[in-house]
């Protein structure tokens, strides 16, 4: 019994000395991340600075990247960011605002989504809810409004504003143009609307004039001021990455159209190992080609990112000359650079070596 005992007794001093020093190897390197210099760090898109101050506080106090990415686009919700982002823009068809939103955890790669979103005007708190209290990835239009306002969110409430039914009635009195329909016919200026093919079967309802083809450009429906997302990524003091967007979409879109911002992998995207990417633009075309995905992909295979910002957005550019939108990409060391086609874009950072939020300019 004894020789046994003599053997035992060094292996627990062993281990016991084994665990200690892990565990505190472990903190060391995590003290090392918070102190490292490189963290926090808030990105957007656009110079939407009061998000990125509201973001900036909340993760410099230490809230962790989901819950400070949600600070930080609930307050351009609030402040209705150049129209585009909250309640009170960006009417459909028939004068609605409805809201997108997309909440993504880069530690967990747990996603919370909302879609045409009715009656509630806090997206990214609704997104989430989603990935807090459901199995799901996405909810969308009036159910998603439900499960909201059932949550504990206010509402129902009208997301249109006087400033979005002025827009609106001036867009019906300009006979519904520009709007997003293709290879269709009017009944009248504002429709409805039927298949182009139909004209040989319906004539004398509608005239050769009325005929609407293909847009020529989508440059007269898509801009800043008309068409614009928040894409924000934050990265806390303990280096873990979120993401998360919040845009009332296309002003004049087709009721129920969904656009890039709630869709994981368009609008934004991020993984602990690799980064974060963000995303604003032409959503219908953008969501096509997931750029944020293949942002942090090419990221984790190396590229810096600005080579996989520019690598994203030419690959869309092949393929929609025209098209408008841009990209900005993290990695997980805190450099971030950014890509763009069809317009100016600039982007929003606050890091530690700085006293407030600096606007960066990228040049298509």
């Amino acid at each position: 019994m004894a020789p046994t005992n003599l053997i035992i007794a060094p292996l627990f001093l062993f281990t016991l000395f084994s665990l200690t020093y892990c565990i505190g190897y472990q903190v060391r390197v995590q003290e090392g991340v918070e102190d490292s210099g490189k963290y926090p760090i808030v990105v957007s898109t656009w110079p939407f600075l009061e998000a990125v101050r509201a973001a900036w506080k909340a993760v410099d106090k230490g809230f962790n990247a989901v819950d400070s990415v949600v600070e930080g686009c609930s307050a351009c919700e609030e402040l209705r960011c150049d129209g585009t982002v909250g309640p009170g823009g960006s009417p459909d068809e028939n004068g609605e605002t409805t809201i997108d939103a997309l909440l993504m955890n880069g530690a967990t790669m747990e996603v919370g989504a909302v879609a045409s979103m009715r009656y509630v005007k806090d997206g990214i708190k609704a997104a989430r809810l989603v990935m807090q209290h459901t199995k799901h990835t996405m909810l969308v239009g009036e159910r998603a409004s439900i499960f909201a306002i059932s949550m504990g969110l206010s509402g129902p409430t009208n997301l249109s504003s006087s400033e979005s039914m002025e827009k609106w009635t001036r867009w019906k009195e300009n006979n519904c143009q520009p709007n997003f329909r293709k290879n269709v016919v009017p009944i009248d200026s504002c429709g409805p609307y039927q298949p182009k093919d139909n004209l040989g079967h319906n004539k004398g309802i509608c005239s050769e004039a009325n005929l609407i083809g293909t847009i020529e450009s989508r440059t007269f429906l898509v801009g800043p001021r008309s068409h614009d997302t928040i894409s924000m990524a934050v990265i806390d003091k303990m280096g873990h990455v979120a993401v998360g967007t919040s845009t009332n979409g296309a002003t004049f879109k087709i009721s129920g159209r969904v656009g890039d911002g709630p869709i994981a992998g368009s609008a934004a995207y991020a993984d602990d190992e690799v980064g974060a990417c963000g995303a604003t633009g032409d959503g219908d075309i953008m969501m096509r080609f997931l750029p944020c995905y293949q942002v942090v992909e090419s990221m984790r295979q190396g590229m810096e990112p600005e080579l996989a910002a520019k690598d994203a957005i030419s690959r869309i550019a092949r393929k929609f000359p025209d098209f408008m939108g841009a990209v900005v990409a993290i990695n997980k060391d805190g450099v971030h650079a950014g890509a763009c086609h069809g317009w100016t874009f600039q982007y929003s950072v606050r890091s530690p070596d700085m006293d407030d939020v600096k606007v960066f300019t990228v040049l298509p």
